[in-house]
């Protein structure tokens, strides 16, 4: 069994499959995370794992680089009381290109987010692009809840940050493209998550132009060789954290 712990079927790159891929996976052992980016994908998120009795699930927020849509916590409130929601993501920091013009507005709205996520005994996705230094600071500011870092782009220094205050760094085809070996030879596997960002980061292995969650088996792969371990030693230790933070 694998858990994709960041998958985005209720994206429109799914709009007319996402019910066959999420089928397939299960067929296949692999649970899916489903995260919102903004309130329709959240809600979205919230409908699809609706469709399952288990192995589905959904997380709900606001991405950083759509927080100048302002965030209304009582909208995701209301979403948070399905049972398929286990975490509030993705929320976070974003300063590639332009959207660090807005800076101010977006920890605003992380903060917010934080918050929601402490009242809801939820535990958080971050999502972090060229900003994990301030990001440490505010979580370090702010009564957080346990999470994860997803897509993890940062330096072996900044995983020791979030790794001592116990949060889970989360892998995926990004380390294709990024040099993240010191950081995925070095940290604990107990403090591992494997994830796609499904329909994005395709593993040169699949040789398809869109991501699925069933990939996360080549993410699985990748890291077993980094640390020279085996391909099930991965697979299960990064299931039960999975399982132990979102309570799946």
């Amino acid at each position: 069994m694998l858990i994709d712990t960041h998958a985005h079927l209720n994206f429109k790159a799914f709009h007319s499959d996402w019910k066959r891929v999420a089928d397939n996976c299960l067929n296949q052992g692999v649970w899916i995370i489903n995260v919102g980016s903004q309130h329709a994908t959240s809600q979205k998120a919230v409908e699809i794992a609706q469709n399952y009795e288990n192995g589905v699930f959904a997380a709900i927020g606001l991405h950083p680089i759509h927080a100048e849509e302002g965030f209304d916590a009582e909208k995701y409130r209301e979403l948070a009381q399905s049972e398929k929601v286990v975490a509030i993501g993705e929320i976070g920091l974003d300063c590639f290109k332009d959207y660090g013009k807005f800076m101010d507005k977006q920890r605003e709205v992380l903060t917010a987010q934080i918050n929601l996520a402490v009242s809801l005994h939820l535990p958080v996705i971050f999502h972090c692009r060229m900003a994990h230094n301030e990001l440490i600071e505010i979580i370090k500011g702010n009564n957080c809840p346990p999470g994860v870092i997803h897509c993890f782009t940062g330096n072996w220094s900044q995983a020791e940050k979030y790794l001592d205050m116990g949060f889970f760094l989360g892998i995926n085809g990004i380390m294709q493209k990024l040099d993240l070996k010191e950081v995925i030879e070095k940290m604990p596997l107990n403090r591992l998550l494997v994830e796609t960002d499904s329909p994005y980061l395709v593993p040169s292995q699949a040789k398809v132009e869109r991501n699925e969650p069933g990939f996360v088996k080549h993410i699985v792969q990748d890291i077993a060789e980094i640390k020279g371990i085996s391909f099930e030693e991965v697979a299960e230790t990064t299931t039960q954290n999975a399982q132990k933070l979102f309570g799946i």
